[in-house]
């Protein structure tokens, strides 16, 4: 389980496909205080470390995972948003995240307003996913609050701090992210899907 408060960057130094797995080495920051077995959210995608080197470490991403998010697109030098697991027993800062990717949406408008962003993305509604104004979306892992909410459509402000420290400073229009919707949202929306 995350909060969606993303940690720091982390860079892709190797990317190396097996079958139908791609293991992901990534450079960061935070190497040194990951274990072996350890859960760490990638774009909001919640993966397993399994080798720790000096100052990587890697991690395995299985077919389903390259179906469903963004990381099959992943190339030598990309930044990924990275997040530890919570700890139980303090602040939550952003939401409950549980870092299953529900889908991937496209940046479709960028606008910038005195000193912050309005991003704008599109996803297949044909999925069932909502977003609620006010309610809270992970992209990439981030978690932020929906403005601008439609079906199959939505926005997020991003203040200059979140927007220097994660990647939507490298977004552009046509950027492929993933998506996790809010977890009680989904609950909701499923219980009515079945009453109906």
């Amino acid at each position: 389980m995350f909060t969606g408060i993303i940690e720091t960057l982390g860079k892709v130094v190797e990317l190396e496909k097996e079958g139908g797995n791609l293991h992901i080495t990534i450079s960061s920051a935070i190497t040194q205080e990951l274990k072996i077995d350890q859960s760490v959210a990638h774009n909001g995608v919640c993966l397993t470390v399994v080798a720790i080197d000096g100052g990587r470490y890697t991690v395995t991403a299985i077919q389903e995972t390259l179906d469903k998010t963004s990381l099959g697109q992943l190339k030598m030098g990309d930044l990924v948003n990275l997040e530890r697991a919570m700890v139980l027993g303090t602040r939550l800062d952003g939401h409950l995240v549980q870092g299953h990717v529900d889908q991937t949406a496209t940046c479709t408008k960028i606008l910038e307003s005195n000193g912050s962003w309005l991003f704008t993305f599109e996803y297949d509604a044909l999925l069932n996913n909502v977003t609620i104004e006010k309610g809270s979306i992970t992209i990439d892992g981030t978690s932020l609050t929906v403005v601008n909410s439609k079906k199959g459509a939505f926005s997020v402000a991003i203040i200059p701090y979140t927007y220097e420290h994660t990647r939507f400073n490298s977004y552009k229009v046509g950027t492929t992210v993933n998506l996790e919707f809010d977890v009680i949202g989904k609950y909701v929306a499923r219980l009515i899907e079945v009453r109906q």
